[in-house]
């Protein structure tokens, strides 16, 4: 019961973390939401590996975690920089 309503309030914050990046109003807040849309989808495939008793889970949460943390660093140099690679 736990598990399921931590998987609903994840839920919900995904979709709060979706206005922001919608509604901006500036870049950096969009990329903060983008940011904060990844984490909780990680945060949900570890809920999911916990309800399921599937492991699986866990290394598709461990690779959506890089690739998130990877995207964030990447925007982020884009906008301070204007360039990802020099």
């Amino acid at each position: 019961m736990t598990i399921r309503g931590a998987l609903v309030l994840t839920a919900i914050l995904c979709v709060l973390a979706s206005y922001r990046v919608i509604r901006g109003p500036t870049e950096p807040d969009r990329v903060i939401g983008l940011d904060a849309i990844a984490t909780n989808v990680v945060a949900i495939a570890v809920l999911v590996a916990l309800l399921t008793d599937r492991g699986l889970f866990i290394t598709v949460s461990l690779v959506l975690a890089i690739i998130g943390f990877i995207a964030t660093v990447a925007v982020a140099k884009f906008l301070t920089e204007g360039e990802v690679i020099e």
